[in-house]
């Protein structure tokens, strides 16, 4: 189920919480209309800065494909960072996207072909994933961080400010889906 949240700053509290990318399901997606994936990379598709993705991580890839599910990569990362991983495991890329700006979603959107509606952002930063796809309008798959400590000080700065969003949307009953 996908929790829907209206107001001011609403854009910041996650509709929907997974435990990981693992747990998203062709079926989930099929049931809410959603035909392609927007994937961050850094503690989403792997842990923070790793080029190495896990074996589960890979069987998830395969199964969306499989389940005819698009996907490609936005990431606030650099081409060196992310060209390497997005080639190995044979996704399209868009770096230095500038979330919260909506900039590289739409990017992605239109290589995509897909209505916003039919496009799920899938991260595990709220002040960055989140936010994007609250201002772009589409809906965010937020995830729980893949692996704890992140490199970035900036990303730790955000991470200070992300439980009391994540408080509300556990207060309107949402919880995290395995």
């Amino acid at each position: 189920m996908v929790l829907k949240f209206r107001g001011r700053l609403m854009i910041l509290t996650p509709e929907i919480v997974f435990r990981k990318i693992e747990c998203i399901h062709p079926e989930y997606l099929k049931a809410h209309g959603i035909t392609a994936l927007v994937l961050d990379v850094d503690n989403t598709l792997t842990a923070d800065n790793s080029q190495v993705l896990e074996p589960s991580v890979q069987a998830w890839l395969d199964e969306m494909r499989a389940a005819g599910i698009r996907l490609t990569i936005v990431s606030n990362n650099t081409a060196k960072r992310v060209r390497p991983f997005a080639e190995r495991i044979g996704l399209d890329w868009v770096p230095l996207a500038c979330k919260p700006l909506t900039i590289g979603l739409a990017v992605a959107r239109h290589r995509l072909g897909v209505k916003k509606s039919q496009m799920a952002m899938v991260g595990d930063q709220i002040f960055a994933d989140r936010m994007a796809a609250g201002l772009y309008g589409c809906p965010c798959l937020y995830l729980l961080p893949r692996a704890p400590g992140d490199r970035n000080k900036f990303v730790q700065f955000k991470r200070k400010y992300e439980p009391y969003w994540l408080d509300r949307y556990y207060k309107k009953g949402g919880v995290v889906h395995e």
